[in-house]
């Protein structure tokens, strides 16, 4: 699978295969359509050939520019227990943010137990799992080949004490599915850690 990193700031956005069926995996805050489109330039991907937008949760740096991308042609996937979530990204915008509100009638509506079949129809094998922690929305794509886009799931480790129970869960999902790579939200791609 080709993954490209097409992140700006200091938050990572992955674009997902090949030609014109590619999967856009979180995208940046309101405003900023113009840095995305010039990341996607530099790395060879024009917008067109980008078919799905997943966001891994529904916060201003993964999702603000969600409504901007879907104006190109993108169709966003909202996954079950997402739909909630969207309407509360507008309530941390400032005007200076211009964030247009996501449309919620256009989306592409997917359950966790139809992600693999939906995304083989777009060339990717994997599947798309809840895995809550940092918000109650957030998801992870897991791919076949072991590499793993967590958002901002935070680790074990840094989780604080009342989520603590549901990181651990999460994570141990993750393991369950013998992920191999981390491509997280903020920061490096990283081996999978230990339990």
């Amino acid at each position: 699978m080709n993954i490209v990193n097409v992140g700006y700031g200091s938050t990572n956005y992955y674009v997902l295969g090949d030609g014109n069926n590619r999967l856009l995996v979180d995208v940046g805050w309101s405003g900023t359509l113009g840095r995305l489109q010039a990341n996607l330039k530099r790395k060879g991907i024009a917008i067109e050939e980008i078919r799905y937008l997943l966001a891994t949760h529904y916060h201003p740096d993964h999702a603000g520019l969600a409504q901007e991308v879907k104006h190109k042609g993108v169709r966003l996937i909202v996954m079950e227990g997402q739909l909630e979530a969207i309407p509360m990204l507008k309530t941390w915008m400032k005007p200076v943010n211009r964030y247009e509100e996501i449309d919620l009638r256009d989306n592409t509506q997917v359950s966790f137990v139809e992600s693999r079949s939906f995304l083989a129809k777009v060339g990717i094998e994997g599947e798309i799992v809840s895995t809550p922690g940092h918000s109650n929305d957030c998801v992870t794509l897991v791919l076949d080949s072991g590499d793993a886009f967590t958002g901002d799931l935070q680790p074990e480790s840094r989780a604080e004490e009342a989520d603590l129970e549901t990181v651990r869960r999460s994570w141990q999902t993750l393991r369950e599915m013998h992920v191999k790579i981390i491509h997280p939200g903020h920061g490096p791609a990283r081996p999978m850690p230990a339990a």
